[in-house]
């Protein structure tokens, strides 16, 4: 029987968190789903970004400050726009014509992109074959769990796909750039990047959409207030405590587990069914976030002191 130490259960912990965030923002999808149906895209994203940060901004009753230096300020405007108001605006426009199932998997690219970014211009990674088979073998599920026939699009609507390869690649970017944030508490730049966020998107969305024009639903009301405090502020948090605890590529896993747990939520809720392609898919899944997040045993310690 394995021994119980600190370590073990320290990393334990972050897993669980990864789970949630993978959680959080898999579940994203059906909130926005249902907020666009009466909140054009812009305004909707414009929102989460402000109630979010305000929520994260209401900082005294942990007291924890935000930063007043300009510099600090400057780095939560580039984290601003690599982690939200790049890729939300672009995933929103490219959905347009994209079907679900192939904008799913160009965006659940993301690992790839960090591993690559990460080997060739910053270094934060540790790179090895069990994490490059990480990469590839959660890819690979994902591809299986949607299916096959999802990727039979690909090459049509040529602009709204790259413009989801781009968003992924702006979350690879952001994935890393948090790495200049160690030291704050999540919170604090999680507040900072969203409150920037929606000081960009705010002016975007009084001209664009005229906001004061609109008659939201009830529904798409409750919707925009979870994907506000849940799948943003909360998981924003969590994310930016796992860039330091799990590292830019090993955070990224998350991008993987959000299809296996939309699948369980299908499964649980509608009654839905896998196929086998599909079940072999998910294996490839979780193998995939192992080999990326849970360190060799002789190099965990290394590892941990990168």
């Amino acid at each position: 029987m394995p021994t119980i130490t600190p370590q073990n259960s320290n990393l334990a912990r972050e897993l669980f968190l990864l789970l949630v965030l993978a959680t959080l923002w898999g579940s994203s999808y059906s909130f926005i789903k249902i907020g666009v149906e009466t909140i054009p895209p812009i305004t909707l994203i414009a929102a989460r970004t402000l109630i979010a940060g305000g929520i994260l901004a209401v900082l005294r009753h942990r007291r924890v400050r935000l930063p007043r230096d300009r510099a600090t300020w400057r780095r939560f405007f580039v984290q601003a726009c690599l982690n939200s108001v790049v890729p939300f605006t672009l995933i929103a426009w490219a959905e347009q014509s994209v079907d679900a199932g192939l904008a799913v998997i160009l965006n659940s690219a993301t690992p790839i992109f960090t591993f690559l970014l990460a080997v060739l211009i910053t270094g934060h990674e540790q790179v090895t074959l069990r994490r490059l088979f990480g990469v590839m073998a959660g890819l690979a599920g994902i591809c299986l769990v949607i299916g096959i026939e999802a990727l039979s699009g690909l090459g049509e609507n040529l602009m709204a796909q790259l413009a989801i390869i781009l968003a992924t690649i702006c979350y690879a970017g952001a994935a890393i750039f948090s790495k200049n944030f160690k030291g704050l508490d999540p919170a604090v730049p999680a507040a900072g990047s969203l409150i920037s966020g929606a000081v960009v998107l705010l002016p975007m969305s009084l001209i664009i959409d005229r906001p004061w024009e609109l008659d939201p639903s009830a529904a798409s009301m409750l919707a925009l207030l979870a994907l506000s405090a849940f799948s943003t502020a909360l998981a924003f948090v969590i994310y930016f405590r796992l860039v330091q605890t799990l590292g830019s590529v090993g955070t990224t896993a998350q991008a993987y587990l959000r299809v296996p747990i939309g699948v369980a939520i299908g499964i649980v809720f509608l009654g839905e069914r896998l196929s086998p392609t599909a079940w072999i898919g998910l294996i490839c899944v979780i193998s995939g976030v192992a080999a990326m997040t849970i360190p060799a045993r002789r190099g965990a310690t290394q590892a941990r002191n990168a």
